[in-house]
């Protein structure tokens, strides 16, 4: 019989929480898709280890739940994960960097007033390549979210110089459905 852990980290997959490798082993990365499954089913949030009570939520669990959450980007400085929040829906569920100490990523409520499509190098950080930029805070310019030339930038930890990296291939359809003017919540839990 599969682990309890295994069977998990399969129904997080199959509902988009992306557990990493479906292997039974709860990594960073498991512990990021946990951390996204207890604040949507409100249990205590934080990116500790797998508890019997979130392995009983997971498996019963048939689909992902809806939210009263207004269409926009919610990052969880905590989980290190982002909510694209379409329509009541968390249309997609993605691992996140956001800044490293010193260089922390503001909390609080932007609104897209830029976005630059495909590669371009930070203005403020040079050498450093940024894929499908959404800017959103007008009062800091210079924070975006973007995707990274690798994938293993976005570490499961904060990492950035104050951008939230995240994950590729998602930026990019991210990117596409979000609007000028569409807003990002930045928070810790």
């Amino acid at each position: 019989a599969a682990s309890t852990a295994y069977r998990v980290e399969y129904r997080l997959k199959r509902l988009g929480y992306n557990p990493g490798t479906v292997d039974g082993v709860i990594t960073s990365r498991t512990r990021q898709a946990l951390c996204a499954w207890r604040e949507t089913h409100g249990l205590p949030i934080g990116r500790y280890t797998l508890t019997s009570r979130d392995a009983d939520s997971v498996l019963a669990a048939t689909s992902r739940p809806s939210t009263t959450r207004s269409n926009g980007l919610y990052v969880n400085k905590t989980c290190q994960i982002l909510y694209q929040v379409v329509d009541h829906k968390y249309r997609r569920i993605v691992w996140v960097s956001t800044g490293k100490s010193g260089y922390e990523t503001p909390n609080g409520t932007g609104y897209v007033w830029k976005k630059w499509a495909g590669w371009h190098t930070s203005s403020i950080y040079s050498g450093a390549q940024m894929y499908d930029s959404i800017y959103f805070r007008r009062d800091r310019p210079g924070i975006a979210l973007h995707g990274s030339i690798s994938n293993d930038l976005a570490k499961p930890y904060p990492a950035s110089h104050g951008c939230v990296r995240v994950w590729r291939p998602q930026i990019h359809y991210i990117f596409q459905e979000t609007p000028i003017g569409r807003k990002v919540v930045v928070y810790s839990s």
